[in-house]
């Protein structure tokens, strides 16, 4: 990739997954973690990241095989493929910047990481009896920063594509920018540009005029 090439930074977890992943995984395997904290989230009580943590270090190690099978189930959001097939026949960059697992990045995508150019995300130990996350990338407040990760790449374009809260400095960051649901909602209480979209048809539709 040269310096002059655009890049698309898309999220996963409910961007390209039909239904918020890590969320009903959390739900399904650590349910009584993820009631408490999503009200101490939803008060600020504690950070994204560490909310994040506690719940997913919470779940048995044995149960990661269930996990990854449960996630596999989940659709994607209609388009994908086609997004993809567009964006190599230009040459462009695909990134997965995940503020979730790459575990069940990988596992949902299946045949499709041969296609994706990198998958950012946290990582997981299966090494103990509960699960431990680990991330090269968090921050104070993130799992993955995903606006200091859009940093170490090179481009003269970012292309974003989010849905939810840990999107939003990415899409800040972003020169061009596609955004749905709470992503959405806080860009129009900004007052910061964006392009709405449903699935990825309408992404390639508004790309294939753009680019």
């Amino acid at each position: 990739m040269t310096k002059n090439t655009p890049i698309v930074f898309c999220d996963f977890d409910g961007t390209i997954t039909a239904r918020e992943s890590l969320e009903e995984v959390l739900k399904k395997f650590n349910p009584d973690a993820y009631d408490t904290m999503m009200a101490r989230l939803k008060n600020q009580e504690v950070t994204i990241r560490d909310g994040v943590r506690i719940m997913v270090e919470g779940i048995l190690s044995s149960r990661y095989p269930d996990i990854l099978a449960f996630v596999r189930q989940i659709p994607i959001r209609p388009g994908f493929d086609e997004l993809l097939d567009f964006l190599d026949a230009l040459g462009i960059p695909f990134v997965v910047l995940s503020g979730g697992l790459r575990g069940m990045v990988e596992a949902r995508l299946g045949p499709r990481v041969s296609r994706i150019h990198r998958i950012i995300a946290a990582d997981i130990d299966v090494g103990y009896p509960y699960l431990r996350v680990f991330s090269n990338y968090e921050s104070e407040t993130e799992l993955v920063a995903k606006a200091e990760v859009m940093k170490t790449f090179s481009y003269t374009k970012s292309i974003v594509i989010g849905d939810g809260i840990t999107d939003i400095r990415m899409a800040i960051h972003g020169s061009l920018v596609f955004a749905r649901n709470s992503l959405a909602a806080h860009l129009d209480q900004e007052g910061i540009k964006y392009r709405p979209w449903s699935d990825f048809f309408d992404i390639c539709d508004e790309l294939d005029k753009l680019l």
